[in-house]
């Protein structure tokens, strides 16, 4: 029975051998990269740290410690992502974000993206779509060639020969 609840510590690792989870995450990886990148190098005509977090600060409000989390996230935890790492955990703590950020920053602007330039800003469709990802990823997992999967079937394997059948016990 002891094994047992030791599987169920690393359950967050298991996930489906399918492509779709491979595919959305390499995606958010490719799309979100480069706002982490802006935002923590000053790549890609972003600010870098200095003005990300001055522009985190002063205009959004945002205490530093959360705007470090956001840095990080997007650029390192969008790494991880990428290969497959703590698929899950990172998936709902991007969904958290993007919720975040539509409803601080862009739930105002209405729907659409701003295509043309006439409105205030981008509109909410973009976060909508990242958040269908993200929750997606959360439930599913991380899929196909990836960490998460390689380490819980490694993990598994080594416990093979331990395991006691319930009615054993």
């Amino acid at each position: 029975m002891e094994i047992k609840v030791k599987i169920q510590r690393l359950a967050f690792l298991r996930t489906h051998d399918s492509w779709g989870p491979f595919i959305l995450r390499t995606l958010m990886a490719i799309v979100i990269f480069p706002h982490g990148a802006q935002k923590l190098f000053g790549m890609y005509g972003g600010y870098g740290f200095t003005g990300t977090m001055e522009y985190f600060s002063s205009t959004v409000g945002m205490p530093y410690s959360l705007g470090l989390v956001v840095i990080l996230l997007e650029t390192f935890g969008v790494l991880l992502l990428l290969f497959g790492l703590a698929t899950r955990v990172l998936a709902l703590c991007f969904t958290v974000l993007g919720i975040g950020i539509m409803f601080t920053s862009h739930l105002d602007n209405g729907f659409f993206m701003n295509w043309y330039g006439n409105q205030a800003g981008e509109g909410i469709e973009y976060f909508l779509l990242w958040i269908a990802i993200t929750c997606s990823l959360t439930f599913m997992g991380a899929g196909k060639y990836s960490l998460d999967h390689w380490l819980h079937d490694r993990w598994l394997r080594k416990r093979e020969n331990y395991w006691i059948p319930p009615g054993k016990v």
